[in-house]
């Protein structure tokens, strides 16, 4: 191991209770706008948002699909996600190879960060990489996963966020707004050139996430109340096997014909269309199926 790989770590842990809403793009604008004045933007998000891609690794089985239909108290998944435009990764461009799992009801990430064609290597050719002595027991665990169960790619997720974070009153607060939530079941490299996506929400709604550490605001589950938001339980991997028709739907997933009508005018027509809004930028000092919707589109966010 190189001298380098031993002073700095790239892994990263955490720990967050989420609550998860469905809501329309025109909505969730509205609501982004009305938590803007007690959050601050993510350092990391710029006005519009930011992709975020996640290649999910599975059995032959799906076991990793069942566990989460099945409720099960722990469970795992191990994903490749990239930051960013697809359009501009190369073998050197960073990732993150991370373990997300549930514990009760506790969501835990682990990851480590690596080059593009590292994170390859590891996750799909199963061989060991180079790391450094606190990266050991977290790189092992990655390579008995896909060598124990025989993990292989399954699905691609992709959509486009806006992370909010809270001040100092409300530390380890996090909300985000994911929409054009789509994805693909084949040409799982992130460099596959004019890839086809189709979305796995209808594109007129979004997935609205509050992440906290420890507690929720009182004036945040407030503001859910008044716009009658509804805790529902959605993973976008879970609807992503379905809406391929890699399983049969479950109590997961998105019925379109359960959710309101696509505008024909305004924002909410245009997934692109979301109004929007300066905030002041965080302090650094600041905490951080069958009826799947046809469209596709181009592997660009």
């Amino acid at each position: 191991m190189s001298e380098a790989l031993q002073v700095a770590s790239r892994l990263h842990a955490f720990n967050r209770y989420e609550l998860k809403y469905l809501v329309p793009v025109e909505q969730a604008a509205e609501i982004r706008d009305e938590l803007g004045e007690r959050m601050d933007q993510d350092l990391h998000s710029p006005v519009g948002g930011y992709g975020v891609w996640s290649l999910y690794y599975d059995t032959p089985q799906l076991r990793f699909y069942w566990e989460k239909i099945e409720g099960l108290k722990f469970r795992r998944k191990l994903r490749i996600r990239h930051y960013g435009d697809l359009a501009q990764v190369t073998d050197e461009s960073p990732v993150c190879v991370e373990i997300k799992q549930r514990v009760n009801r506790v969501t835990q990430k682990r990851r480590i960060t690596l080059p593009y064609a590292a994170a390859r290597r590891l996750c799909d050719e199963r061989e060991m990489i180079e790391h450094s002595e606190k990266e050991r027991a977290f790189v092992n665990e990655v390579l008995e996963l896909v060598v124990r169960l025989n993990l292989q790619p399954t699905a691609i997720t992709g959509y486009q966020r806006e992370a909010l974070v809270g001040r100092a009153e409300d530390t380890g607060l996090r909300v985000t707004f994911d929409r054009r939530i789509r994805g693909r079941d084949r040409d799982f490299h992130f460099g596959t050139p004019n890839a086809e996506n189709r979305f796995t929400i209808p594109p007129h709604m979004s997935v609205m996430e509050i992440k906290v550490n420890e507690r929720t605001p009182y004036w945040i589950t407030d503001l859910a109340a008044r716009r009658n938001l509804n805790l529902i339980r959605v993973s976008k991997y879970v609807q992503s096997i379905e809406a391929f028709g890699l399983a049969p739907r479950s109590v997961f997933h998105v019925r379109e014909e359960d959710l309101p009508p696509a505008p024909e005018s305004g924002a909410g027509a245009d997934p692109d269309a979301l109004p929007a809004t300066r905030f002041a930028p965080a302090s650094p000092t600041t905490p951080t199926s069958p009826t799947t919707h046809r469209t596709t589109e181009a592997l660009h966010p």
